[in-house]
């Protein structure tokens, strides 16, 4: 890999890859995607839990530039998905500048020169330090370590992150979890050597991976206790497969696979007046809800523990048609007295009541409120990037952080979704990053950075709006921190955001060329 490149990307979901195209579309061949799996695919890669699917519809869940007739489903399975971003980045070219099995582990900005020094280090080879030393993801390194990998460092001047929000795993803090005697591992990190059948399950967590994968675990474990500390609102799955006319009719006709997209993007933007513009309108969505659970669960016991006390959309709409079927089966506990401690293979609740166990399945979900470890990246001064957001993640328009000049975010705070595909947001934040790559170039602008007072004004104005919303209405979830505040989601509909991020608005800035820019006035150095 060369010394210096121009751009650095991180990631290889939508996100990396998204970016990538759009670059060598506008004729910027001076870049390198880096991926810490052995593959391409993002989460898609990464997540390959029994069950993994998305929960948007395939044909809004993909690149409008490269819509896709041959799904199979409805809602595309996670190998679909990841053959699907695969696919992407043979076709447009991308391979060439993938570095593969390459972690980050960390970016500092250079102001003199008005660059970043990467430095990048072999992933097997560090998970398996870890794994020697008992570290989780996003763990801090200890970098006086000799035992370390090698690393290994390079120079870019625009570094864009597509690492996403949920993208390192998160492990309950439970007395004695380190020390269980049986076999542990994270959705994310699904063993699939380890043979579940017979086998006593315990899995902790019922978010979105939980519901897809309990199903199938259920299956062939002997028992499963499931502990659940909130049910999730569920909806039915209006899932199907794709009848071999439908794709010839895609092919042959592609405006009618995109005027089908088309109808499912405004269906689901209405959703937005619910949890944004009035909540009460979700009523009926947990009318659909409570009938869902009272068709598929006839015990009343039961019903009782997972139905949620919390209003609907507060935390996550969740779809599946067989997860409660799951419940129910007679090799399936459902425990809601929380967890006290785990002794060899034994849990133990907090009325301390023991179950044995063979293994131990996290259904955690992610560090969705620190999704990028602390001291990995630096910027003016020296500053962490977590230590910044102390009180909570913050970007101006999801995509730039004062104090880190060239610094570009994709999915960045403030741009998660309740109601539709993060695909649609992603490609808004590439048009934005697209555009102030060439203005730079244009006007010789070495260094952008976004001016603090612009960051603050325009946070101020999306949390005005979060706090009318469904997702401040009492329950406690991922999307908002433990200050209560919600540094996940985007308030509004999608257009709106897109119309934000069309152009680059370089007078929210400060923009740096070989002389310092102040107002209007320049000043030699």
């Amino acid at each position: 890999m060369s010394q210096h490149t121009k751009i650095a990307i991180i990631g290889t979901g939508f996100s990396g890859l998204g970016m990538g195209i759009k670059l060598k579309e506008a004729g910027y061949h001076d870049f390198v995607i880096l991926e810490q799996s052995d593959d391409v695919g993002g989460t898609w890669h990464e997540n390959h839990y029994p069950g993994c699917a998305c929960d948007v519809q395939s044909a809004l869940y993909s690149f409008s530039f490269e819509q896709n007739p041959n799904w199979s489903r409805r809602f595309a399975q996670q190998p679909e998905i990841k053959a699907y971003l695969r696919h992407c980045a043979e076709k447009y070219g991308l391979m060439e500048h993938i570095q593969l099995n390459t972690h980050v582990a960390g970016a500092r900005y250079d102001e003199a020169r008005a660059h970043w020094t990467v430095e990048t280090c072999n992933s097997p080879e560090l998970w398996s330090y870890m794994q020697v030393k008992g570290l989780k993801p996003g763990d801090t390194l200890d970098r006086s370590d000799q035992a370390l990998p090698k690393f290994q460092r390079f120079k870019a001047d625009i570094v864009v992150s597509g690492m996403g929000g949920l993208s390192t795993p998160a492990y309950p803090d439970i007395k004695g979890i380190n020390s269980f005697t049986g076999k542990s591992f994270h959705s994310q990190d699904w063993d699939h050597d380890y043979d579940l059948r017979g086998k006593r399950v315990a899995v902790i967590g019922t978010g979105a991976s939980a519901i897809q994968f309990v199903p199938e675990v259920a299956k062939d474990a002997a028992q499963l206790d499931l502990y659940q500390r909130t049910p999730p609102w569920i909806m039915p799955k209006p899932d199907r497969a794709i009848q071999p006319l439908e794709k010839l009719l895609y092919r042959r006709f592609p405006q009618t696979l995109n005027a089908y997209r088309q109808s499912l993007y405004w269906m689901l933007e209405g959703r937005v007046l619910g949890f944004v513009g009035n909540p009460r309108i979700l009523k009926v969505g947990e009318l659909q809800a409570r009938r869902h659970i009272r068709s598929q669960i006839k015990d009343k016991e039961l019903r009782k523990k997972v139905t949620p006390d919390f209003h609907f959309g507060c935390k996550r709409v969740l779809i599946s048609n067989n997860y409660y079927p799951a419940l129910a089966q007679d090799n399936v506990s459902v425990l809601t007295g929380g967890i006290r401690e785990v002794r060899g293979n034994v849990i133990v609740d907090n009325q301390g009541r023991e179950r044995e166990v063979d293994c131990i399945i996290y259904g955690t979900g992610f560090k969705a409120q620190d999704p990028i470890p602390a001291g990995m990246v630096s910027g003016r001064g020296g500053q962490d990037l977590l230590e910044a957001w102390k009180d909570g993640a913050e970007a101006y328009k999801g995509s730039t952080v004062a104090g880190f000049p060239n610094f570009f975010l994709l999915m960045g705070p403030n741009t998660g979704l309740g109601h539709s595909s993060m695909v649609y947001m992603i490609e808004s934040q590439i048009q934005y990053v697209l555009d102030a790559v060439k203005k730079m170039e244009r006007r010789g602008w070495r260094s952008v950075e976004v001016k603090p007072e612009a960051q603050s004004r325009y946070n101020a104005s999306v949390h005005a709006k979060l706090g009318d919303s469904v997702w401040h209405t009492g329950c406690q979830s991922w999307y908002v921190n433990e200050n209560g505040k919600n540094t996940t989601l985007w308030p509004g509909f999608t257009w709106q955001f897109r119309q934000q991020t069309q152009k680059f608005d370089s007078a929210q800035y400060h923009c740096e060329t070989d002389t310092v820019t102040v107002g209007e006035a320049a000043v030699a150095v």
